[in-house]
């Protein structure tokens, strides 16, 4: 054979061995997605396997979507697998909000899946509202805890209906923003009523005021409706709990006075007993000098004498006075004492 013959030949036989090949490989594919109405060419199909994207996921996708009336590409649909988005799910998505009349677009859904939020439980929950326990019960606390203005304690429960607000779904905060917010207002508004019992007639009076103060901005969600689920007076149930927080506060300020005022008692006390002390410690100083003042008149007479101021009948006259006087004392603190005839 020619040689330049060989080698046009052997090249286009090869060629077209590859072909059939990948006419065989894509067949099934590219048969179902012609069947379905999705028509893809195989060398979409094939440029799709070049670029790491399965066939049969992108097919089955717009088969999806073409069946529910909606236009999706290929392109789309492959530029989201690529982005690591979910592509079923955001098909099914379109599709729920489709059937609904929610207007949402493969572009914002995609943003959805992207954002790492569930876009087709976000559709769900936007037909069909979910209820949400206010607090949550998976955080270990079962029951509102609120302190009305007469100081009685009560426990309340509330059950909120949310439907996803697929506008601010993207940078939305989330149920655990909605359920700290209405526990917050649930509190406040039972704080700022006169009494337990309008609380306990009138629950409804409660969720309405925390329903109307807009509690739903800036969140993925919308706030149907705030249900005062269950409400009670703390202490009725357990022995432990107390009820009239307003009485147990009054009570401790009171113990505080009290400890307070004795406190206060204790010093008073302390410094009079320190008065006293000086008191005596000056009455001992007193007597100090009068002994050593006394100490001093015998010296006094013993110069008198010397200097011829003192004669000796002075003397003695003096010792008489004094020894007159020392009887005199002696009788006067004797009359306290019993005879020996009355003892």
């Amino acid at each position: 054979m020619n040689p330049i013959v060989v080698l046009v030949v052997i090249p286009v036989i090869i060629l077209g061995i590859v072909l059939i090949s990948l006419f065989f490989y894509f067949l099934k594919v590219w048969v179902r997605a012609v069947m379905s109405g999705a028509r893809v060419s195989l060398f979409n199909l094939l440029g799709m396997k070049l670029r790491g994207v399965p066939p049969t996921l992108i097919v089955d996708a717009r088969i999806r979507a073409v069946k529910a009336g909606l236009d999706v590409s290929t392109e789309e649909l492959e530029a989201h697998y690529l982005a690591g988005g979910n592509v079923i799910n955001v098909v099914q998505a379109l599709i729920a909000a489709d059937k609904a009349n929610i207007d949402l677009k493969f572009k914002r859904a995609a943003a959805i899946d992207l954002a790492g939020r569930d876009v087709y439980d976000a559709v769900r929950t936007s037909v069909n509202p979910k209820v949400i326990d206010c607090p949550d019960p998976s955080k270990g606390t079962t029951m509102l805890d609120a302190v009305a203005k007469d100081g009685i304690r009560l426990l309340v429960k509330a059950r909120v209906t949310v439907r996803a607000n697929l506008e601010r779904l993207v940078g939305g905060a989330t149920e655990d923003t909605i359920i700290a917010r209405v526990g917050q207002g649930i509190v406040s508004a039972i704080g700022s009523s006169a009494t337990y019992k309008d609380v306990l007639e009138n629950p409804d009076h409660i969720s309405r005021k925390v329903l109307m103060s807009g509690l739903d901005s800036q969140t993925a969600f919308e706030i149907v409706s705030i249900d005062i689920a269950d409400v009670s007076v703390a202490g009725v149930s357990g022995a432990r709990e107390v009820a009239n927080v307003g009485a147990l506060l009054e009570t401790e300020r009171a113990e505080a006075d009290k400890k307070l005022r004795q406190a206060e008692a204790e010093g008073r006390r302390a410094t009079a007993i320190a008065a006293e002390q000086e008191m005596r410690a000056r009455v001992q100083e007193m007597q100090a000098k009068l002994i050593e003042a006394q100490a001093e008149i015998p010296l006094a007479i013993a110069q008198a004498f010397r200097e011829g101021k003192l004669g000796v009948f002075d003397y003695y006259r003096l010792q008489n006075i004094m020894a007159d006087t020392a009887m005199r004392e002696s009788i006067a603190g004797g009359d306290d004492k019993p005879s020996p005839k009355e003892g």
